[in-house]
């Protein structure tokens, strides 16, 4: 296939990449400067424009760019960037394809499953309904700006995506050095329920996405047995083979990192039942198997 990728730089984008190439597909990387190469193609989200004739032949896109919700402080100009470069992002690349004469067979655009807000111990899956919260507000209308690609008869799925686990970066980025250091521990009460997915598995259900015919609308990718934050946190404390003596409280995370701490010490108990009812299967099924598979990187 020819797969035109966004945020092919980022945190997920970078091993979709080779993972895409290393299965023989040609893989187009959309950048926000002038190309350098053939697999590249310029666009810019906020001025609304793709390369005219670029994405001629594509059979998929893949949009995974956007800011980074824990990258800064949530200032009120940080919001906006956050939910700005989404709904720039998405309608720039859903008018793109919708134009085309030819037009590709998918459109993945990237959501989270920050759609539900905080669910305490409920279970939520693609039926449930939008939460409350920036979180959610910010993924509703993220996930609306796909409408031009919709409208035009292409596919289009929201992977709305839970807690990568990677070293790279991310929840277990910040958390890993800490706890190889001996002073992690539990975020709060512990009791939130933190939705997983090994970068393996997320990399995977990308994949799979692609050619799941059936399938449109929100896909829930995370793991089918998420996990409370104090079972995540013994587990991985017991895998870097360290004490997790030291719980971080509620009030410090609020002092550290400002309102984006809801996120960290909100639950979500989110199951992916779009995804394993379409036949997708696991890796990393477990807690245990996704910090697993990220600590063998």
């Amino acid at each position: 296939m020819r797969i035109a990728v966004t945020g092919a730089s980022g945190l997920i984008g970078t091993p979709l990449v080779e993972h895409l190439r290393a299965a023989r597909h040609e893989v187009l990387r959309l950048v926000r400067r002038p190309a350098r190469g053939v697999d590249e193609v310029e666009w810019n989200p906020v001025a609304g424009t793709v390369t005219p004739g670029a994405l001629d032949g594509v059979d998929a896109v893949i949009h995974l760019a956007g800011a980074g919700v824990g990258d800064k402080r949530w200032s009120p100009d940080y919001k906006r960037e956050i939910l700005q470069s989404r709904i720039d992002g998405t309608q720039t690349i859903a008018r793109a394809i919708a134009q085309l004469e030819a037009k590709p067979a998918v459109l993945i655009s990237a959501s989270a499953i920050g759609f539900y807000g905080d669910t305490g111990d409920n279970e939520v899956d693609e039926s449930s309904p939008a939460g409350s919260g920036f979180l959610a507000d910010v993924v509703v209308q993220w996930e609306a700006a796909a409408e031009e690609a919709r409208q035009a008869g292409i596919r289009v799925v929201h992977p709305r995506t839970g807690l990568v686990l990677t070293p790279a970066g991310g929840a277990l980025g910040k958390l890993l050095p800490l706890f190889k250091a001996g002073v992690g521990g539990k975020l709060g009460s512990g009791k939130q329920w933190w939705s997983h997915i090994s970068m393996r598995d997320e990399i995977a259900a990308l994949t799979w996405l692609l050619t799941a015919d059936d399938v449109s609308g929100p896909v829930n990718l995370t793991a089918p047995h998420p996990a409370r934050n104090s079972e995540v946190t013994t587990t991985l404390a017991e895998l870097v083979h360290r004490p997790a003596l030291l719980p971080v409280p509620s009030f410090a995370l609020k002092v550290a990192v400002g309102e984006f701490s809801a996120d960290v010490l909100g639950s979500q108990r989110v199951a992916p039942r779009v995804l394993t009812n379409s036949g997708f299967t696991f890796t990393d099924p477990t807690i245990a198997d996704s910090l697993a598979a990220a600590l063998q990187n």
